[in-house]
């Protein structure tokens, strides 16, 4: 059996197993910028970070949607998020819900939906609160391998964020 897997050099799974064990647990997926994951992260209105999804980097978007609801934080009244989140049924899972989608259509939809571009200026506070977490170094290079020790530091990294809010105060 051993001398048969030496003979044909391609990659397979190991002998004796039916599929290639991979990382795709612990948050990595392949995608353009190579091996990476990706934080959905849920924020509230002053860009404090309520909750985190991980998931690869070839993931879409919108599939960290319900996961992202299934925190135990309140219900928000509106969603700001980017054109990766566009979708259909994101935005009827959304409304159904009692929540509002704030997210512009995406460029190649075939009918262009409306957005509240008054109210999506307030995203900026998301992108802040992205690049108050990437200056966290063990954050933007993710030394962690697997997703659990990965997830407990973004959650010290959002304390150390939210005690800022109260320190200091008058």
């Amino acid at each position: 059996m051993a001398a048969h897997d030496r003979q044909h050099h391609r990659p397979g799974p190991q002998p004796g197993r039916r599929r290639k064990r991979g990382t795709h647990k612990e948050g990595f997926g392949r995608s353009r910028g190579g091996f990476t994951s990706k934080i959905h992260a849920r924020a509230d209105g002053q860009g404090r970070l309520l909750g985190f999804v991980l998931t690869g980097g070839q993931a879409s978007d919108y599939e960290a949607v319900p996961d992202l609801f299934d925190l135990d934080v309140r219900k928000p009244r509106l969603m700001l998020a980017d054109k990766g989140y566009d979708g259909d049924e994101v935005r009827q899972s959304l409304l159904v819900h009692g929540v509002l989608p704030v997210i512009p259509p995406r460029s190649n939809r075939r009918e262009p939906i409306a957005c509240d571009f008054q109210s999506y200026k307030d995203r900026n506070r998301i992108e802040r609160m992205f690049n108050r977490l990437k200056q966290f170094r063990r954050i933007a290079t993710r030394y962690d391998k697997t997703a659990k020790s990965f997830l407990a530091f973004l959650n010290l990294t959002a304390a150390k964020i939210w005690l800022l809010s109260f320190v200091n105060r008058p």
